[in-house]
């Protein structure tokens, strides 16, 4: 059974808040299922389930320790929920293979979430990646490294 579009939209907007904006990694395990599929354009795998989801944002907020995030759009129906959102930080802190370059970074991307049981089980990342790299004076290439 499906749960309603507007506990779904509650249940994102609270996953951008407590695990993107305030660090609360811990509350990926509430929104995503431990077999979520993960759709990146960025290369990589990373580890399954929401100790996945967990990784990616840990890393993200220590490289950028003062993150902000501002939640532009919302929109859905009883599986899926598109949001549009908007981060800036300042890079202080290594980022995978990417040296620490102390400019602020501003970038968007769109997620949309599939759900399952109340859970996300499958999530698709499209973000501005070349418009962030190069806010940072880096290669987007320098990733592929890892």
């Amino acid at each position: 059974m499906l749960m309603s579009f507007k506990k779904n939209k509650e249940l994102v907007l609270q996953f951008y808040e407590e695990v993107w904006g305030e660090g609360n990694l811990e509350f990926a395990r509430e929104v995503f299922h431990e077999d979520y599929i993960r759709h990146d354009l960025r290369p990589g795998d990373a580890v399954a389930g929401a100790a996945g989801q967990m990784q990616i944002a840990g890393d993200f907020r220590r490289a950028f320790p003062d993150l902000e995030i501002k939640i532009d759009l919302v929109f859905g129906d009883d599986e899926y929920i598109a949001v549009r959102w908007t981060m800036e930080g300042s890079h202080a802190a290594a980022w995978g293979n990417i040296q620490p370059t102390n400019k602020k970074a501003t970038f968007s991307g769109v997620n949309l979430f599939r759900f399952e049981k109340g859970k996300v089980m499958e999530i698709w990342n499209h973000r501005d990646d070349l418009g962030f790299y190069q806010q940072l004076g880096v290669s987007m290439y320098a990733e592929e490294t890892k």
